[in-house]
């Protein structure tokens, strides 16, 4: 008599609880690189004495020449697919000048007048600022907890600019201002790509256009001018900076998402800014106080309420957007 053999349900259970497992510590040690980055970025402009424009030409020439080479590795000549079409390449420069360089330049312009840990923060309020597009383009009002996250994210931005004294400016207006701007930016770096990213590998569009930027940077900033200390120090913070930062940052966070799915990788990214202030304390010595841990705290909930919220208005809104006459659910 045969026995019937019982699949091995625990096992595949197991498996599967495994990967998952290890996609959330891929996607949380990615976020982790990004705010590392910021960290070598501070040190390098409080220790070392570079400009901020002159770590961005660097940072994007070699770090979009990296994920370009990475890009011939995996897809051999398919990497250079972005080019048969002049469209794609006019909408690569616009998103390499005015997306990746806009983004990468207010950014450590922050970090510099400020420092990494705030400006990785006040970066994040780009969730808000695109949540009030979705509500633009979808012509509606914020509601229900959308309203909330508006509510927290102004009081934290608050809060970290004034310590909650109106008629002080406790943070430089330099240091706010950009750090505004760095959301901005991320705003519009989220968005400009567009279609790009569906129809391109990310190492394509991010490598090319980081190449891009970085070569634009080059010829304004001339980097070959400046006169920096290379020690050993500044060695270690531009590896940060280029390889931790980019290469390792993007390459475990991507592979994370593709396992988890972009929800969880959107909550999990929240460790950037977290890893960011842990390191500004104990490696740069940055002081924070009481008000700029509650502000640094509600833009962070502001952050988990529209990775649930906000998302999930604008998939509907592009679902819209692609069935004007979707048909009505039974």
């Amino acid at each position: 008599m045969k026995t019937r053999q019982i699949p091995a349900v625990g096992k595949t259970s197991d498996q599967k609880r495994s990967r998952e497992f290890m996609g959330s510590v891929m996607t949380i040690v990615g976020g982790a690189c990004w705010g590392l980055s910021g960290c070598c970025g501070q040190f390098l402009f409080e220790h070392r004495g570079v400009e901020a424009p002159w770590l961005v030409a660097l940072r994007l020439l070699f770090a979009g020449l990296m994920l370009i080479i990475n890009g011939f590795i995996l897809n051999r000549k398919n990497n250079l697919r972005i080019f048969k079409h002049k469209r794609d390449v006019r909408h690569l420069l616009v998103f390499a000048l005015c997306g990746i360089t806009f983004c990468q330049l207010s950014y450590f312009m922050a970090v510099q007048t400020s420092n990494a840990g705030t400006a990785t923060v006040l970066q994040y309020l780009s969730p808000v600022l695109i949540l009030f597009l979705v509500c633009f383009k979808g012509r509606r009002r914020p509601a229900g907890l959308e309203l909330l996250a508006i509510a927290l994210s102004l009081t934290g931005t608050f809060l970290i600019g004034t310590h909650g004294n109106i008629h002080g400016l406790q943070l430089t207006p330099q240091g706010l201002t950009w750090g505004l701007l760095a959301a901005v930016s991320a705003v519009i770096y989220t968005t400009l790509p567009g279609t790009l990213v569906n129809r391109y590998d990310i190492y394509q569009v991010l490598g090319f256009g980081m190449f891009i930027g970085g070569l634009f940077m080059c010829l304004l900033v001339r980097p070959w001018n400046y006169t920096v200390v290379w020690d050993g120090g500044t060695w270690a913070a531009m590896f940060g900076v280029i390889v931790v930062g980019t290469a390792v940052a993007f390459g475990l966070y991507l592979q994370g998402v593709s396992i988890i799915g972009p929800l969880k990788g959107s909550l999990y990214s929240g460790v950037e800014p977290v890893s960011s202030i842990i390191i500004s304390v104990f490696w740069l010595n940055t002081t924070f106080t009481l008000p700029d841990f509650l502000g640094f705290g509600l833009i962070m909930v502001t952050v988990l309420i529209l990775a649930k919220t906000g998302g999930k208005q604008e998939a509907e809104g592009r679902d819209r957007e692609m069935n004007p006459s979707p048909r009505r659910r039974e």
